[in-house]
């Protein structure tokens, strides 16, 4: 029940207590969506409104004035989505409330497709490695992870090693929405983890870590950040001579696009991406015009028998 003596703090952070404990949400999903409610409370501070209490027309001012052509569609949206859910919530609180964001529409997004790397830029950033360096090890194995079995930043940091199964050849992952799932391990990303295990245990040896469990821990022994993940993965890339825009998230796409092209069937990729809808598996596993082009002019029985 929705209590009307809370004062916009509070509600933010009984909101955040919600998507801890009802909803499960991940730990950046629900900093962004607090980020973005805490805009909209400042907002509303300056004529003393209520977060419980704004209406539509209060909602689309602040739209209006923070919304700037400098904002890009997808920030847009993505701030749009943060203040939905936390309506949605105080609607879950009070039925009878009217929710504020139901009349108002997310800026459509231009469909997004990340760049994929072929397999032979795939072997260059391993062959830029440095194995002679203390992190060497470590970054070879971070890459036969992230490409070997299509896992998210997020999920690559969290890595615990209770939660790998060497003799089954799996490994339990924590996705979004606090969603596991099991991912297969492949061979060359087993042997590359078991050669940083070496280097993993003096690190935890000498800096009396704590972070036993974690897979990947820094020189420091503590565990990795995403951003280092994305300084670790950009570094190779450029050391590689690779001209693309290359991020974490770009293994993670070709993994999935390298297996549809192989043939797996999509139902399949989806489970090991961990996505709720095959939609999202179709926008990551797209096939480049050009596939599709050879494919009619190589297979269709028309374009065959001109070429007989």
């Amino acid at each position: 029940m929705l209590d009307p003596t809370k004062n916009n703090k509070e509600l933010i952070q009984d909101f955040k207590k919600f998507l801890q404990n009802e909803r499960g949400v991940s730990k950046n999903t629900i900093s962004a969506y607090l980020q973005d409610v805490e805009k909209l409370a400042q907002f509303l501070e300056i004529e003393n409104i209520n977060l419980a209490q704004t209406n539509a027309d209060e909602l689309k001012e602040f739209i209006s004035k923070t919304f700037n052509s400098d904002l890009s569609t997808r920030t847009q949206a993505r701030t749009l989505s943060g203040i939905k859910a936390f309506y949605k919530y105080i609607n879950y609180l009070d039925s009878d409330r009217a929710n504020p964001t139901e009349l108002i529409e997310s800026p459509k997004l231009e469909q997004h497709i990340p760049s994929v790397l072929t397999i032979e830029e795939i072997n260059a950033m391993i062959g830029a490695i440095d194995l002679s360096k203390p992190e060497g090890q470590r970054n070879r194995a971070i890459i036969e992870m992230m490409y070997g079995s299509g896992l998210r930043v997020s999920e690559l940091v969290e890595l615990k090693l209770s939660n790998i199964y060497w003799e089954e050849g799996y490994m339990q992952i924590e996705g979004k929405g606090s969603k596991q799932r099991l991912v297969p391990i492949s061979d060359e990303a087993e042997k590359q983890f078991k050669l940083w295990q070496i280097d993993r245990n003096i690190i935890i040896s000498t800096t009396n870590s704590k972070f036993t469990d974690y897979a990947f821990l820094n020189r420091r022994g503590k565990p990795l950040t995403r951003n280092m993940i994305f300084i670790i993965i950009q570094q190779l890339a450029q050391l590689a001579g690779i001209q693309k825009t290359v991020s974490p998230h770009t293994l993670r796409h070709s993994f999935a696009t390298h297996l549809l092209q192989n043939g797996a069937d999509i139902r399949i990729i989806q489970q090991l991406l961990g996505h709720e809808s095959i939609t999202t598996t179709e926008i990551y596993t797209h096939i480049d015009i050009s596939d599709l082009r050879q494919a009619v002019l190589t297979y269709h029985p028309a374009n065959r028998n001109h070429n007989n």
